[in-house]
């Protein structure tokens, strides 16, 4: 997967529909057992209700893992819709609990789908969307004289500087695009004079 969409901070919304109230909370979520300690969390906090149907979509060694639950609504009718929701808007690393507390009017599959979709998309508009590519973590070693220059041409192609430490010389470590890798294989192409860059690791930024 080169890239997907997340959001950035959670989130909650809620619906009514013939007297039956869909609260339905986005997470965002690393891992598969991110995902699933947050479900107990929610199920916990809203015990009293009558569902608590989720959806979500993890990236894991760069594999979409996909699960869903009706939780006790009927086959279809919650789960499966949220997850194609979730799909449709290639979002990925997130978690949507839509918890559903009876008001004593059946909505029928229809109405039931119409509902359990409709919290997921109001909570996903709610949300700030952000896009996650593949890339990388690169340390740089540089003198003094040149934490400047690297600052000042991390800012100009949109590269983040996500850790600096100040020993004998400066390491850097920054965040950088799949297609920026290309910037650093050459000195000839940076405004400053790396003693040593190295690549940490592959990852989404």
């Amino acid at each position: 997967m080169k890239e997907y969409y997340t959001i950035e901070n959670d989130n909650i919304s809620e619906l009514i529909e013939k007297k039956s109230k869909f609260i339905a909370s986005i997470y965002q979520v690393k891992s598969i057992k991110e995902a699933e300690e947050k479900l107990v969390q929610v199920k916990k906090r809203y015990h009293d209700a009558r569902h608590n149907c989720y959806a979500y979509r993890v990236v894991e060694e760069e594999n979409v893992i996909e699960r869903s639950s009706d939780d006790g609504e009927p086959s279809g009718t919650a789960g499966a819709p949220m997850l194609n929701i979730l799909k449709q808007s290639n979002l990925c690393n997130v978690l949507v609990v839509v918890t559903r507390y009876f008001g004593g009017i059946l909505l029928g599959t229809g109405g039931l789908v119409r509902a359990y979709s409709q919290s997921t998309q109001d909570v996903i508009e709610k949300s700030h969307i952000v896009l996650k590519q593949e890339g990388y973590t690169l340390e740089i070693e540089i003198q003094y004289k040149d934490f400047e220059k690297l600052k000042y041409f991390c800012k100009k192609k949109e590269i983040n500087i996500c850790n600096v430490q100040y020993l004998e010389n400066i390491i850097v470590q920054i965040e950088i695009k799949k297609d920026q890798k290309v910037l650093f294989d050459s000195s000839e192409n940076l405004n400053f004079n790396p003693i040593k860059c190295r690549l940490i690791q592959e990852k989404y930024i």
